[in-house]
């Protein structure tokens, strides 16, 4: 079971995202799992009554989720998906992950944003970052077969701003949850403390970080979050505790840390608790998710 699941804010065209996604990427497939219900809404979603809330993606069986909301969160490069193209994947190897990669390429920059020309660089024989149409931002790279494998799919965090902050955040969540731990870890030369590149595991899942300096002018934003599946109530509550920062975001589980990214810490059979009359109402007056109240 993936335990932390990305979840894509998409202005209304979360299905559209879906479809779009099975069609660009390799091994990837798309399905409604979740819809608004038909009525008692609160007027920021009545047009949503009845329509996709979520639409689950699996991307060579790592799952994204897509949620169908308004206009009010747009996802930023703060955090972005690194996407191995291994060519151990490849019945053709090199050349034919060499040209999944430029078919990839095309289609996110089309309408997209180019962040980083697609070429080769130090670390991989072909690498670019790219932010697609609906401003999800990837990095492509040729993984090196000959390396340690990875998984297809790395969510990585740009810590920006003129304080390194990568290695404190590694550090608070990998002690929130077990199965945790760093893999690697490249410091920035001179004496800033901050990171280059590191590579981490949460709940045994990979993670990647760095620092971005004041380079770069934006930060976390709800538009892409983290959910979090918890076991129990205990579960939640020792999640909402170390990680929530800003009281004014708590909203239907719902949480900013001190670093400013956004996490979803919810119960792992959430999907069912949403089908009992009423639940979802009830789920729209809460903060921190409480279990025997849904």
């Amino acid at each position: 079971m993936q335990r932390i699941v990305p979840n894509v804010w998409c202005q209304g065209n979360a299905v559209e995202a879906g479809e779009f996604y099975s069609a660009v990427l390799p091994k990837t497939s798309a399905e409604v799992t979740m819809s608004y219900p038909g009525q008692d809404l609160p007027d920021s979603q009545r047009d949503f009554a009845g329509k996709p809330l979520v639409v689950d993606v699996s991307v060579g069986g790592y799952q994204i989720r897509l949620i169908n909301a308004g206009t009010e969160f747009r996802p930023t490069p703060a955090l972005s998906f690194i996407l191995n193209m291994d060519p151990l994947m490849f019945d053709g190897g090199e050349e034919e992950a060499r040209t999944c990669i430029h078919s990839v390429w095309e289609a996110f920059a089309d309408g997209g944003e180019v962040r980083m020309a697609l070429g080769e660089y130090p670390h991989s024989k072909l690498y670019g970052w790219v932010e697609d149409r609906l401003g999800v931002n990837w990095q492509l790279m040729l993984a090196d077969p000959a390396g340690n494998q990875r998984p297809m799919l790395i969510p990585q965090f740009l810590f920006t701003g003129p304080v390194a902050q990568a290695q404190q955040a590694i550090d608070l969540y990998a002690g929130l949850l077990p199965d945790s731990g760093t893999e690697m870890v490249v410091p920035k030369p001179g004496d800033s403390g901050g990171i280059l590149f590191a590579e981490f595991h949460l709940a045994s899942q990979w993670f990647s970080a760095m620092d971005g300096g004041t380079d770069h002018h934006f930060t976390f934003t709800p538009g892409l979050s983290l959910q979090v599946s918890c076991a129990s109530q205990d579960e939640i509550d020792k999640l909402w505790e170390e990680l929530s920062e800003v009281p004014e975001a708590e909203q239907c589980g719902w949480l900013v840390d001190r670093f400013g990214v956004s996490w979803q810490i919810v119960p792992q059979n959430m999907g069912e608790l949403m089908k009992y009359p009423g639940a979802y109402q009830r789920m729209l007056t809460m903060k921190k998710i409480i279990i025997s109240e849904l």
